[in-house]
């Protein structure tokens, strides 16, 4: 072989792959940034489509490489045959090709080519008197509408590919630009979420609970807060949600508890005894590694703050899995730490549940306090509410008791305990210290 021709064998096989003879990645990369050139210049649209077989592993693991390579060479000339001229076809490792349909008027344009590749790549091929057939799931991304990188549209394609997958193989999924952007969002937010707990701008404000019949302080509840660099603080509806699904849920709602056992352990030397409850996410109470972790928590303090740290669960997550959540409050409970179901009367409210759950406590949600003198409904809900938690020796505290009249008509109804902003916003414990000092009616 000449210099020439060794050049030239060189060169082929740093663009073309060497089983099928298509493109390989490198021109693929050259080919699509010409299309979209031309695009540009065209005002037309391009289609990159990415091609996975189904089923060819099993072929080659049942019949081995050899006939492996002869079925890709094989349907490497179907795929071909059902692009137009001009369209590029490449394969980019393994049973994995891209087709690059340019030069459509419009993206719906390239739905009969796609259709065709579908049917190439479900023909049934006799090899060595075996008969072999796959099927293709495709995932789709069209630019400009999806203006960005050859790198990254290759991405996009990959990805509606796994879709197309998902929805059942041997069929085509088109790439959603809303659904990537919105996705893409979350993530950035949820690390900025993340940033913020490592820059400490979280902070716990507390809302005091009061006894209606002594009128005397009886707990806390720790309510997180976000102190943003720039908005100021913000409510717990403005970061929970995006984080509800994520692991660093978990990890932000350790930090409540383990700061929230720090004031406990901070009022204890200045010989204050306020039970602090702390809301739990269902994602946490869930996680395999939940009391253990907690105990771990409670070593780090000398008190260990027994019996003045309480949880709050939702009653939806608590349902969601009853045996699990039987099991962590009865550990917990062992550890000192008492539970109570928050939101009570907005979620399944069964009555077999509370037979069963370990709990000391109902929170009755605000959405029946809040109206409960104008509106015999909620009036009769929480009296009976009131009766059912007392016949089994649970106790009760309403939220959201926004008047003082509201506040008397609890007492006489014989609740346990309220809080809301008629006794006290949520506030910083400085601010809560000041509180103490100047509400005078509300503590004998």
């Amino acid at each position: 072989m000449n210099l020439k021709e060794a050049n030239a064998a060189l060169l082929l096989s740093a663009h073309y792959d060497e089983l099928t003879g298509l493109p390989n990645r490198t021109l693929l990369s050259d080919r699509m940034q010409q299309a979209m050139i031309k695009c540009q210049r065209n005002k037309q649209s391009m289609a990159v489509a990415f091609i996975d077989l189904d089923g060819f592993k099993w072929i080659n693991d049942s019949y081995g490489h050899s006939v492996g390579d002869q079925f890709l060479r094989l349907i490497t000339q179907k795929l071909k045959q059902s692009l137009r001229e001009g369209d590029t076809l490449a394969r980019i490792g393994g049973d994995e090709f891209v087709a690059v349909i340019d030069e459509l008027g419009l993206p719906e344009d390239a739905h009969k080519v796609l259709w065709r590749l579908l049917e190439a790549a479900a023909n049934e091929l006799n090899i060595n008197g075996n008969r072999l057939k796959t099927t293709a799931s495709i995932g789709v991304t069209f630019y400009p509408e999806n203006n960005c990188s050859p790198d990254q549209l290759l991405r996009s394609a990959d990805q509606a590919m796994y879709k197309a997958k998902q929805l059942g193989k041997d069929c085509w999924h088109i790439f959603d630009i809303q659904e990537d952007v919105a996705v893409k969002s979350k993530i950035e937010e949820i690390e900025r979420i993340r940033l913020a707990l490592y820059n400490e701008e979280f902070v716990l404000f507390y809302q005091p609970k009061i006894d209606l019949r002594s009128k005397q302080l009886i707990g806390m509840e720790a309510l997180i807060r976000w102190n943003h660099p720039e908005q100021g603080i913000l409510p717990p509806v403005a970061f929970l949600p995006i984080i509800e699904h994520d692991l660093l849920s978990i990890e932000l709602g350790e930090w409540v508890i383990h700061t929230a056992l720090e004031q406990l352990e901070c009022w204890r030397s200045s010989s204050l005894e306020v039970p602090i409850s702390v809301n739990i996410s269902p994602m946490q109470l869930q996680s395999s590694d939940f009391v253990s972790r907690l105990e771990h928590m409670l070593n780090k303090f000398p008190s260990r703050n027994l019996n003045n740290l309480e949880f709050e669960i939702l009653e939806s997550s608590a349902l969601e899995d009853i045996d699990l959540a039987t099991e962590v409050i009865n550990l917990c409970k062992k550890l000192g730490v008492k539970f109570s179901i928050d939101d009570f009367g907005t979620g399944y409210s069964s009555l077999a549940y509370l037979r069963r759950l370990p709990i000391n406590l109902l929170k009755i949600d605000r959405e029946f306090v809040f109206d409960m003198l104008s509106r015999t409904q909620d009036s009769i809900i929480i009296n009976s509410t009131i009766a059912l938690a007392h016949n089994l020796r649970l106790q009760v505290v309403a939220e959201g008791v926004e008047d003082k009249a509201t506040l008397r008509r609890l007492r006489k109804m014989g609740c346990d305990y309220a809080q809301g902003y008629t006794i006290c916003k949520p506030k910083t414990w400085p601010e809560i210290e000041t509180w103490l000092e100047e509400s005078p009616e509300f503590f004998t």
